[in-house]
């Protein structure tokens, strides 16, 4: 579009020397030399103007990728935190499972020791009771010998008692027939 605006110009300068006297087309053409360095200068300005401000996009957009980067690389160091805090959450967890599981087996280890001194113990008391019972015996045994021994020491005075009383009657009986046999002479 500039180009065709610039053509259109230069058509409309050679027609308006066409028709001027040569002193006016010399004026003319050195206004238009001023003009076009006018526009020259202008057309600089608006460059220079225009890269200025491409620069100053080209900054912003820099800035804003520059910030963009720094929150990406903050959301990945607070994705990172997170994973940290996650996994130190399961190292936590899995060692918690880890101390209950010692406490368990611990329990369970003292239950079974428990359980063995309790069974130690009724063992003992059974033992204990046995050898009552085998003491009671032992006693009882003593005791029926002991009336064993008494009853048979009874059975014997007894008998010899019974054997006294047979020697006396026999004694007496010999008596009676001596002081018959006496009392026969006698007559």
């Amino acid at each position: 579009r500039e180009r065709a605006r610039e053509r259109e110009r230069e058509s409309a300068r050679e027609s308006e020397r066409a028709r001027a006297p040569e002193s006016e087309r010399e004026s003319a053409r050195e206004r238009e030399r001023a003009r076009e360095r006018a526009r020259a200068r202008e057309s600089a300005r608006e460059r220079e103007s225009a890269r200025e401000r491409a620069r100053a996009r080209e900054r912003e957009r820099e800035s804003a990728r520059e910030r963009a980067r720094a929150r990406e690389s903050a959301r990945k160091r607070e994705r990172a935190r997170e994973r940290e805090r996650e996994r130190e959450s399961e190292r936590e967890c899995e060692r918690e499972s880890k101390r209950e599981s010692k406490r368990e087996r611990e329990s369970e280890s003292e239950r079974e020791r428990e359980s063995e001194r309790e069974s130690a113990r009724k063992r003992e008391r059974a033992r204990a009771r046995e050898r009552e019972r085998a003491r009671a015996s032992e006693r009882a045994r003593k005791s029926e010998r002991e009336r064993a021994r008494e009853s048979e020491r009874e059975s014997a005075q007894e008998r010899e008692r019974e054997s006294a009383r047979e020697r006396e009657s026999a004694r007496e009986r010999e008596s009676a027939r001596e002081r018959e046999s006496a009392r026969e002479r006698e007559r």
